[in-house]
């Protein structure tokens, strides 16, 4: 049995052949533009050994659909979204969630969940807000490499 989901606009006018994604495949979205979060999309690709996580930029038809699905803001990307076994984690749990499905020894990072959700959520919100300017912000969505690019989703 195929896990799809569809992300569809009721009022898009351009049809995108790659709304369509397996869902038991780990997705993440991410800010195409924030330099941290484009690195981070990068540093998945060469951890996840076994090419499971699927990417989207935020910016996508796809990312817009999956925001505007979980009430995220689609004029300002203040969290990455991964959705793994159908869930959708945002802030600092998608960093652990991320973490987790990597495997050991990056799974070590479930440590992080000890901590209050509100302080997980004020840590990462604090990165998040000034992510630009410690990092950097580029014009528009970069191109990616080649093993990033196979597996991205409009």
């Amino acid at each position: 049995m195929r896990h799809e989901t569809n992300i569809s606009h009721a009022d898009s006018d351009t049809p995108s052949p790659n709304r369509t994604y397996d869902a038991r495949q780990p997705l993440i979205v991410f800010d195409g533009v924030c330099v941290l979060c484009s690195g981070f999309a990068r540093m998945v690709v060469r951890l996840d050994q076994q090419k499971r996580f699927r990417f989207a930029t935020a910016q996508s038809p796809l990312g817009q659909a999956l925001y505007e699905k979980y009430g995220l803001r689609t004029d300002f990307y203040e969290t990455n979204l991964v959705i793994i076994d159908g869930t959708a984690y945002q802030r600092l749990d998608s960093l652990i969630a991320t973490a987790d499905a990597l495997g050991w020894p990056w799974r070590a990072a479930r440590v992080l969940r000890i901590l209050p959700l509100p302080l997980r959520d004020r840590l990462y919100r604090l990165i998040a807000q000034n992510r630009y300017a410690l990092f950097g912000r580029k014009d528009s969505c970069e191109i990616p490499s080649g093993e990033l690019r196979n597996r991205i989703i409009d």
